[in-house]
């Protein structure tokens, strides 16, 4: 097997670490090359780094070594590096397919991993916003934004705004208004299958100010009053090395702090 190492060089001990674990490699039998060459890419960072390979290096499979903060796509911690390391030259793990988005206006587009997100300008006021499946009204928002959330991104953005959490595998894509301006409004889920045609419209006697469009945090285009960007699911897919014994709900108890309930 060959492995490439890809790290946070803002992470204290990232570049240290890298070149331990590329000796450690070394001693387990397997070859330290270049992305482009490698069976699989070794992450040295938090969930930032995860999201910046999965763009770097679209198909080949990713294990995140979590050097961060929460570290939920990252979810290995220092202490198992070297045991991760170990289970990686042994073959004892799989590969994850994991949906991803792309957004598409004005002549331009963008792919995410975890969510596509609308947000209004610097004036801090509530957007309105008309949302389509397939051409089919689906609803207004008025709020100060909107998420579109892959299945991997319900536990990002989507989630601390309200949104339901999705396993890895469930073929759906999450719809979660930021701070919607009605005691109704409530995140949908839908196949992921559909496309989202979101467009902005002019709040009653507002201003016309125009709504950022987000891939993964980064700024991708902007959309005016009538202006619309469409979202639908990619044709490529991120591959996420999971271990043997992964769990995802034990991911989510020990990195999200979810406990299900208290009752025995």
């Amino acid at each position: 097997m060959t492995v490439a190492f890809y790290a946070n060089g803002t992470k204290a001990g990232a570049r240290e670490s890298k070149r331990e674990l590329a000796k450690v490699a070394v001693g387990l039998g397997m070859n330290v090359s270049s992305p482009s060459r490698a069976d699989v890419v070794v992450v040295l960072g938090g969930d930032g780094t995860m999201l910046r390979a999965a763009h770097e290096f679209p198909g080949i499979p990713l294990l995140g070594l979590n050097l961060g903060g929460l570290g939920y796509l990252a979810s290995v911690g220092e202490r198992a590096f070297v045991k991760a390391l170990r289970m990686l030259a042994r073959g004892r793990y799989s590969v994850s397919e994991r949906t991803m988005l792309v957004v598409s206006g004005g002549g331009k587009y963008a792919v995410a991993l975890n969510e596509i997100a609308f947000r209004g300008g610097l004036s801090g006021r509530a957007a309105v916003l008309d949302v389509e499946s397939d051409g089919r009204a689906v609803t207004r928002y008025m709020a100060d934004g909107l998420v579109v959330a892959s299945p991997t991104g319900s536990t990002a953005y989507s989630l601390s705004a309200g949104g339901p959490v999705l396993m890895p595998d469930v073929p759906a894509l999450v719809l979660t208004p930021l701070n919607p301006h009605a005691l109704a409004a409530r995140p949908v889920v839908a196949r992921d299958t559909v496309r989202f045609t979101v467009t902005l419209r002019r709040r009653p006697g507002g201003a016309a100010e125009p709504v950022g469009v987000y891939a993964d945090g980064e700024p991708v285009f902007e959309v005016g009053v009538d202006e619309s960007a469409e979202i639908r699911r990619a044709s490529v897919t991120a591959k996420l090395v999971e271990l043997d014994g992964y769990n995802p709900y034990e991911v989510m108890s020990r990195k999200l702090g979810w406990t299900g309930s208290n009752v025995k």
